[in-house]
């Protein structure tokens, strides 16, 4: 069963398709034989046949044992194992190895070196410690690139290229003199001229007018805080360097290998990095994201699948691809919680609920050596005969027994909520009104809020039509652009319901307040005026008419034409507008003056689904997570239990999982995961 992948590369001609990597739901990961003897690459591909290992991504970190000197090039132990991994039918992914330059570069051409805001340069040692904007750097990778293709483009083995690794984890920030050359141009170009990038930024502020480009500087160490404008500025840049960068990776493979699907793995989940990642899943032919789960977090699977939503977000709704999580702990949080038994096959089925089409883990092997010699691997360091390996296997035949669902999309829900990574970007460029401002949090809360009680939810980004959906929330989004706001005001007057949390709406696209009154570009849209804020301190929290209680954040404020449906009845601001209604056409907006504790969220989430009908995805028990995948084929409903007692839902199919016929209440045992084929196609 093979499926195709819609080019969403604008160089393409529409309507270009490439071949999926498998033969259903890919499994695999990164493998780095390179790190070991070869006699144990023939004991790999016998435990790789053994778990249903059917896609792996090699050569990741492999430049420096590839090109081992300037222009002189080693091949023959990558052709030795890409010849082993087809001959065991082990499709590959085969990286472009930029991320990790070798060291003869970085002596050779230190200029190619990362500087950072200190205006240190980092060591040779590390990896992504290039510069985006080095021109050396990019004339060195596009030529180890271009050998890669040319020997390997029609290699049996060959599924997939997959750029680079992680751009924008490590170097997402340079302020090298070439970095400033680079900035300075880009700067003239997006702003066109010094009167414009002076009002824009407001440089009157401490006289810091500009009167020539070579003036403006990526924003080093100063001791004061810089121009908001500036800095929100210099994070679109630093994206858009690594972008080009990835572009002009994906050129060279585009130029010699047409019919080669090209990625490269986004970090969703991250925070400062590459931002504004719906324009990146435009550039790749699949979006491959890496995710792992927060060991510190309790509910780190309610954070999974908000990230695996964001990551469909990105892609439009189409399939996409886990490229990296881990079997169980990883090595770089402070605390490094082995997974439980279980967890794995219920984190990797979380990802494929929510849209991935295949799954796979850093790494195949467990490393000895490097800095991340302890971070988990599909074969331990202990070997084969661990609880890790025997769950990798039983995941493998899972996912081979659920294949069918290959190529299904998630059902579009009824429920969106709007993420902004630029949006974050200029809530973090420039000091605030409180530390404790997080829009990735408010995001996440109210995606578990929907999640608990089995309704779907869509993460959109900036510029998703709104159309279809029943609810929209905007939690704490500091920048809405104008095309989105008259799009939401249209959207609500046709009848839609538009949800607004605090301290949203308040810059425009230059990280300049909006005068006037708060919420500044919605102000129209929610009918209220907001005159000034009121952030709450550490730990303390309001009370309101409605019972709710508020944290993190208050504001003074009157009503413009809305119904005050709440108001604090503690604090300063007792008396005053917690909550408005603005009746707006067939449609309404929905505005908060604080950020609501948990369960005040969960009540004013079950009141908007029960007011506007929306349904959960099957009828279930309040923390059974719910998803439902669909396709010319049918319908699929996954069923993820992550607490340890029983919870039901009503369906009616096949169990995939257990292959038990489904006919009303069905239970999920604690810690299950079921998979229904549903018997009526949707």
């Amino acid at each position: 069963m093979h499926r195709t992948i819609t080019s969403h590369s604008r160089d393409l001609p529409d309507g270009t398709t490439f071949p999926w990597i498998a033969d259903g739901l890919a499994f695999g990961g990164d493998y780095s034989p390179e790190q070991w003897p070869e006699d144990v690459w023939l004991e790999d591909v016998r435990l790789m046949q053994q778990a249903g290992v059917d896609s792996v991504n090699v050569g990741v970190f492999s430049w420096g044992l590839i090109e081992v000197a300037d222009g002189v090039f080693e091949f023959g132990w990558l052709d030795r194992v890409l010849d082993l991994l087809h001959e065991h039918g082990i499709g590959v992914n085969l990286a472009t190895p930029t991320a990790a330059p070798p060291m003869w570069l970085l002596q050779d051409h230190p200029e190619v070196l990362r500087v950072d805001a200190d205006g240190r340069t980092v060591a040779p040692g590390g990896r992504l410690g290039w510069s985006p904007s080095s021109s050396v750097f990019r004339e060195f990778a596009l030529r180890i690139v271009e050998r890669l293709a040319e020997r390997y483009g029609a290699h049996p083995a060959l599924r997939m290229w997959h750029v680079s690794n992680e751009l924008g984890n490590e170097n997402h920030r340079c302020h090298s003199a070439e970095s400033d050359r680079a900035f300075q141009t880009w700067s003239a170009e997006r702003h066109g001229s010094l009167d414009a990038l002076n009002e824009h930024w407001g440089t009157a502020f401490w006289g810091h007018r500009y009167t020539a480009f070579d003036q403006v500087r990526t924003p080093r160490w100063t001791g004061t805080a810089h121009n908001p404008g500036l800095l929100l500025d210099f994070e679109r840049f630093s994206s858009d360097a690594l972008l080009a960068h990835y572009r002009a990776e994906r050129d060279v493979l585009r130029r010699i290998t047409p019919d080669v699907p090209i990625t490269t793995n986004t970090m969703i989940q991250g925070g400062p990095g590459v931002h504004q990642y719906a324009t990146w899943a435009r550039e790749v032919d699949l979006v491959a994201n890496d995710h792992y789960v927060i060991g510190a977090d309790p509910e780190g699977h309610g954070e999974l699948a908000f990230s695996a939503d964001r990551t469909r977000g990105i892609a439009d709704g189409q399939p996409w691809l886990l490229i990296e999580h881990s079997t169980s702990a990883v090595n770089w949080q402070p605390r490094n919680r082995a997974k439980a038994p279980g967890e794995m096959t219920r984190n990797s089925l979380a990802h494929v609920a929510r849209g991935a089409d295949g799954v796979l883990f850093f790494q195949w092997r467990q490393s000895t050596a490097g800095s991340e010699q302890f971070h988990s691997a599909v074969v331990p360091h202990a070997g084969a005969d661990t609880k890790v390996f025997r769950e990798a296997c039983e995941l493998g035949a899972l996912l081979r027994r659920i294949g069918e669902v290959t190529g299904s999309t998630v059902e579009r829900a009824r429920v969106a909520i709007v993420v902004s990574e630029d949006a974050a970007a200029a809530l973090r460029s420039g000091p605030k009104p409180t530390v404790d401002l997080d829009p990735f949090a408010e995001a996440l809360a109210f995606h578990r809020a929907f999640t608990r009680i089995g309704v779907a939810v869509d993460v959109v980004p900036p510029g998703t039509a709104p159309d279809g959906y029943a609810l929209v929330v905007l939690p704490t989004v500091p920048l809405v652009p104008t095309a989105d706001v008259e799009r939401l005001d249209a959207w609500v007057r046709a009848g839609g319901t538009l949800l607004v949390t605090p301290f949203t709406g308040i810059v425009d696209d230059h990280n300049r307040v909006v005068t006037g009154g708060h919420p500044g570009a919605l102000r129209s849209l929610v009918g209220a005026r907001v005159e000034e804020f009121f952030p709450l301190l550490e730990g303390e929290t309001v009370t309101t008419s409605d019972g709710s209680t508020g944290r993190v954040w208050t504001e003074w404020g009157r009503a413009d034409g809305a119904e005050v449906t709440a108001t604090f009845t503690s604090g300063v601001l007792a008396g005053l507008p917690s909550a408005y209604r603005n009746a707006l056409g067939a449609g309404s907006v929905r505005l908060l003056s604080t950020h609501l504790d948990r369960a005040s969220r969960g009540r004013l989430v079950g009141a908007l689904v029960a007011e506007l009908g929306i349904e959960p995805v099957v009828p279930g028990e309040d923390g059974l997570e719910r998803v439902r995948r669909s396709g010319p084929d049918g319908s699929w409903v996954f069923a993820i239990n992550h607490g340890a007692e029983p919870l039901a839902m009503t369906a009616h199919g096949t169990d995939l999982v257990s292959g038990a016929d489904v006919d009303g209440r069905f239970v999920v045992p604690g810690g299950a995961v079921a998979v229904v084929r549903e018997a009526v196609t949707r």
